[in-house]
């Protein structure tokens, strides 16, 4: 079909005539919605890309208050609903590491009200001045 003609029939369709193969002999055009077109396949290659998910870490300390637990638990919620895994860490500094069953009942505190979104990846483990727990998304 002559350029003159398929442009015509494309004006009269109210859609837009695209070059689909210009290599071709003759070039090969197609009648089509370009807009509509470009936003398919906008959201096609953004459907591709997939979340790569980040480590995260909540840091606590023994002595942490209720109150500002709460606001730590509620921040690593939404790490793991963004997928992203969580690093659960109570430091101790001074003389707090002679009691390092308070540390303990903090981590087992946050791991506790984490459960129903997170599994625990790694369990509790005292390395140094620290507790370190790592959670993982369900």
């Amino acid at each position: 079909m002559p350029t003159d003609q398929a442009l015509a029939a494309a004006r009269e369709a109210e859609l837009d005539l695209v070059e689909v193969a210009p290599n071709e002999r003759p070039p090969v055009c197609r009648i089509m919605d370009f807009g509509k077109f470009k936003y398919q396949q906008k959201k096609r290659q953004h459907r591709s890309q997939a979340h790569h998910s980040k480590i995260k870490e909540i840091r606590v300390r023994p002595k942490t208050g209720d109150h500002d637990i709460d606001v730590k638990v509620h921040r690593a919620r939404e790490f793991l609903t963004h997928k992203d895994k969580v690093i659960v860490s109570v430091v101790f500094r001074g003389r707090e590491l002679a009691h390092v069953e308070e540390g303990q009942r903090v981590i087992k505190q946050l791991l506790a009200s984490l459960d129903d979104i997170g599994k625990v990846e790694s369990p509790p483990s005292q390395q140094g001045r620290r507790i370190t727990c790592i959670l993982a998304p369900r």
